[in-house]
């Protein structure tokens, strides 16, 4: 249920790595460059709103470069290839077509600042390799998906400033790893700053977003003070405002306030309605205020707390919210605490991924804690989602994260569970380096998977109903302990997610069957097991490169596994980070024939979970042993193998 905040991305070893292989795909795939940069940049001008001849030299007819010498205006060239557009102050508007900019794929910095651009911001994860990204001083509005700068690995430059940019500040800026300058002043940023960390980060200026609060990350204490003026609800170094006297927000007084302000708004609207009844009724009409005020069920919490001192769950809108806020608990075995015990606890704000915010709270003598905030689950009503919780509630397995307790209000929910210290799969992947964690070796990436296998094969036996157990399978989602032993979470939750949302936010809609035939199978959890054993054996992010749209484009990083022959999978496909493997590349060559069977894009010619599971439990940390896998030498062995395991096909 954790959305770890920080997912920091490969060194720059892997990244160079990274980028040295798609650049000589795509010239192996495109012999001349020049044209498509031609057609892209036309298509480009194509989606402006020019309101004078600025790009009258952007014609068809007359190349973009020549050498290192732009012919079109605001065209950067390196040897004859389109690397720039410097685009400033030239009355801009309509669509930035992000999409035709993936024609030029040598396109390295984009500068569109000082136009009238408006509405969110451009697609820009689509541009993995850019470098420099400049769109201050324009229009752009709205909230910033958490995810938006994903996988970006080479991004050094991010201005946004002078925008009218709100809501929280996108993790996705912390996993940046080169990251070197970020302008945000100016805009309409809430929330905490999140933990940047990068050392290379010598430009950073929030100011001017006044609706930011609590203490800056000590990472930032070095920062130019002016960074951070008007920024009134910021505390600690660099300014000379100390934080010992301004309690940190706690998650529970975040949640009371949302519910507070509702409450309000009901009362207000109960107290209309009585008005009016009194002005329009004879007085023979029973009092309402006799009765349970309006909307009193809204504000009634999830009730089945185990807890005996709790009492009734049902409160009235004339008590203080935390009396009314009561917690579910799913766990006969966890430590009972209320509302009131997350009101004393101090927050500190993990992230906001694609479902919500969540926090870390430490309890008073008690344990620390995450809470997670659901905001797309409004249409679940409350027996459903009380059902499904209790549901998730009994499944118990060491690779599994389990829900502690969960909260219930109509407009969002919360779901608590344990804190996991040693955080996400993806920051020891792609981000070690950055927290200070040496990179995972092959025997502790086998464990892992070994482990995720696992904990897919309990949720499936204890949940046949759902067409797709986990749903939402990807490295942030999988945490480790100390001893690197893997606990999945996020799982089972496509019963209660709105429709709309699941299709826009879920793995499971990523995968090449809900692309195609706008349906999720038996297999699609499969499918999503495939690319996270790849990301683990890769080091790269699943959808890092080429193509960053909806719908199936996960399927690169499978795909560009593809385009390498299998002779030259040992020196070109597996992560370098993982340090000496001379004595266990058969068994990694092994599981990646795995991955790359359960990636299949049709699914019925892809591994089914139980016998993917069994084919990885099978292998060693070291060559040696008994080669079980030598029928299976190459994908067409592997489906031709699957006659038997598909008469015993799970029964899910």
């Amino acid at each position: 249920m954790i959305e770890n905040m920080a997912r920091p991305c490969p060194p720059p070893g892997t990244i160079t790595i990274t980028i040295t292989t798609i650049i000589l795909l795509l010239v192996s795939l495109e012999p001349t460059i020049g044209a498509p940069d031609d057609e892209a940049l036309l298509k480009f001008k194509g989606s402006l709103e020019i309101g004078n001849d600025a790009l009258a030299s952007w014609a068809a007819g007359s190349p973009p470069c020549s050498g290192d010498k732009g012919n079109w205006v605001g065209i950067l060239c390196e040897k004859g290839n389109v690397w720039g557009l410097k685009l400033e102050n030239m009355g801009l508007k309509g669509t930035v077509d992000i999409e035709s900019l993936e024609g030029a794929p040598q396109l390295r910095t984009i500068s569109l600042m000082g136009n009238d651009f408006e509405g969110p911001l451009p697609d820009v994860k689509r541009l993995g390799a850019l470098k420099s990204l400049y769109l201050s001083r324009n229009r752009f509005s709205g909230e910033i998906p958490g995810d938006k700068f994903s996988s970006m690995l080479s991004l050094k430059k991010v201005h946004l400033a002078q925008n009218q940019l709100e809501g929280q500040i996108p993790w996705s800026l912390v996993e940046l790893p080169r990251l070197m300058e970020l302008r945000l002043e100016g805009n309409k940023f809430s929330g905490q700053i999140p933990n940047f960390h990068q050392k290379g980060l010598k430009s950073f200026n929030i100011s001017n977003n006044n609706q930011l609060h609590g203490p800056i990350p000590s990472a930032l204490a070095q920062i130019d003070p002016t960074s951070f003026s008007g920024d009134d609800g910021l505390c600690g170094p660099p300014l000379n405002k100390s934080c010992n006297t301004q309690k940190m927000p706690s998650i529970a007084s975040i949640v009371m306030v949302s519910i507070a302000v509702t409450a309000a708004l009901l009362a207000i609207g109960a107290g209309i309605v009585i008005l009016s009844r009194r002005n329009q009724s004879s007085p023979s009409i029973e009092d309402p205020a006799q009765n349970k005020s309006p909307g009193a069920n809204d504000m009634d919490p999830a009730v089945g707390s185990r807890s005996p001192d709790r009492g009734s769950s049902h409160g009235s809108l004339g008590k203080r919210a935390g009396d009314n806020a009561k917690l579910s608990f799913v766990r006969e075995d966890s430590e009972r605490f209320d509302m009131s015990d997350l009101l004393k606890a101090s927050a500190e704000i993990l992230g906001s991924g694609c479902f919500g915010s969540s926090y870390k709270a430490a309890l008073t003598n008690g344990p620390v804690m995450v809470v997670k905030r659901f905001k797309q689950m409004n249409n679940v009503d409350k027996e459903e989602f009380q059902e499904h919780m209790r549901r998730i509630g009994r499944l118990k397995h060491p690779n599994l994260l389990p829900i502690v307790a969960y909260y219930y209000k109509k407009e969002e929910k919360l779901l608590i569970t344990d804190y996991i210290e040693k955080g996400s799969l993806a920051v020891h992947l792609h981000g070690h380096q950055a927290v200070g964690q040496p990179a995972l070796d092959w025997p502790a990436r086998l464990k892992i998977v070994k482990g995720v296998a696992k904990g897919l094969r309990y949720l499936y036996t204890e949940l046949p109903s759902l067409i797709s157990a986990h749903g939402h399978l990807k490295s942030s989602n999988v945490l480790l302990k100390a001893s690197n032993e893997p606990v999945l979470s996020d799982y089972g939750l496509i019963p209660v997610v709105n429709q709309e949302h699941a299709q826009e936010l879920m793995v499971a809609y990523k995968s090449p069957e809900y692309s195609q035939q706008g349906r999720i199978t038996k297999k699609t959890d499969v499918w999503s097991f495939g690319l996270l054993i790849l990301e683990i054996l890769t080091g790269k992010f699943p959808a890092n490169f080429l193509h960053q749209g909806k719908g199936g484009d996960e399927e690169d990083l499978a795909t560009w596994v593809k385009a390498i022959p299998e002779k030259d999978w040992s020196t070109q496909v597996f992560d370098k980070d993982m340090g000496p493997t001379k004595n266990c590349e058969a068994e990694m060559l092994k599981l990646l024939r795995i991955a790359m069977t359960c990636c299949e894009s049709d699914f019925e010619k892809r591994l089914d979970l139980r016998e993917a599971v069994d084919k990885i439990e099978e292998l060693k940390e070291k060559d040696g042993d008994e080669d079980f896998y030598s029928s299976y030498a190459s994908e067409a062995d592997i489906r031709s193998s699957r006659g038997l395991s598909d008469e015993l096909n799970f029964t899910l």
